[in-house]
């Protein structure tokens, strides 16, 4: 039904910059937010931020405030996640979601609140 496809991860030295990319094909909503949540090894998966299907409602993840950026391209179905000043500690898999035909206004911060996930892309920053 929707396939949810992660670019742009890798290594860099802590400091440095990342962008990733999801591309979503398939089924269309009239209402959705789309998600970055990361998983490191033997933690839970976590909320990194989220956007709304107008691109006007963001939220962030405290750790990542400031340093993070995530957008959208609606044109391209894609939604993107710039990642500025990486610390060793953000090192994990990072995984694009998809929540759509929204029912209630809420946080959508958690990963229960998603139906659609993609295979995830690793980012390492070094130290």
């Amino acid at each position: 039904q929707v396939q949810l496809v992660e670019s742009g991860g890798g290594l860099v030295q802590a400091g440095g910059s990342l962008r990733l990319s999801c591309a979503a094909s398939g089924r269309t909503f009239r209402s959705y937010v789309m998600g970055w949540f990361r998983q490191a090894p033997g933690k839970e998966r976590e909320f990194v931020a989220r956007i709304s299907w107008t691109g006007g409602s963001t939220l962030y993840a405290d750790s990542v405030k400031g340093r993070f950026t995530i957008s959208r391209d609606n044109s391209k179905n894609t939604v993107y996640l710039q990642m500025n000043s990486l610390k060793p500690e953000d090192t994990a898999v990072y995984y694009c979601a998809l929540k759509g035909d929204l029912t209630y206004s809420g946080r959508y911060n958690d990963p229960k609140d998603y139906d659609y996930w993609g295979q995830g892309t690793q980012v390492t920053a070094s130290s």
